[in-house]
């Protein structure tokens, strides 16, 4: 593990699910526990990867559609009011984004199911892959907590 950092950061994975609803719930209730900061991560799919093609044409639409699963979740989530949060849509594999930015977190936190369908089957289950690579302490929550 690496060493923890001065300021707590909490990181939380989102995804539009229910589940990512309960972790982003969990979140928040840690980063006003911990007085840290908040960092929402929600992780669209790196277009090349999946195509073969540079995708720009798309990059603008996923960029939109992340900026509106992030508006959803602040809109749906608990009330952040007196904690720092940073809203963040990244391009990537949602495991692998969030085993990076578990380096710099003292905590990551996500919903024991999310999306997946087809490319949960390829990728594999992302709180699996932050359970066995991350670099802090990872929670798992459920719905029905």
């Amino acid at each position: 593990m690496t060493e923890a950092p001065t300021t707590p950061l909490i990181v939380v994975g989102v995804d539009g699910s229910p589940e990512a609803g309960v972790a982003l719930e969990f979140a928040v209730e840690e980063a006003r526990l911990r007085h840290g900061l908040l960092r929402v991560i929600y992780a669209y799919p790196v277009v090349g990867a999946l195509t073969g093609s540079t995708g720009e044409e798309l990059y603008p639409h996923l960029e939109a559609e992340a900026q509106e699963v992030l508006e959803q979740a602040a809109a749906a989530g608990p009330a952040t009011d007196g904690i720092d949060v940073e809203w963040s849509g990244m391009p990537g594999n949602p495991a692998e984004v969030l085993i990076e930015a578990s380096k710099a977190a003292t905590l990551i936190v996500v919903g024991s199911r999310g999306l997946g369908g087809f490319m949960g089957l390829i990728l594999g289950s992302v709180s699996s892959q932050c359970v066995h690579h991350s670099h802090c302490p990872v929670l798992v929550v459920r719905e029905e907590h």
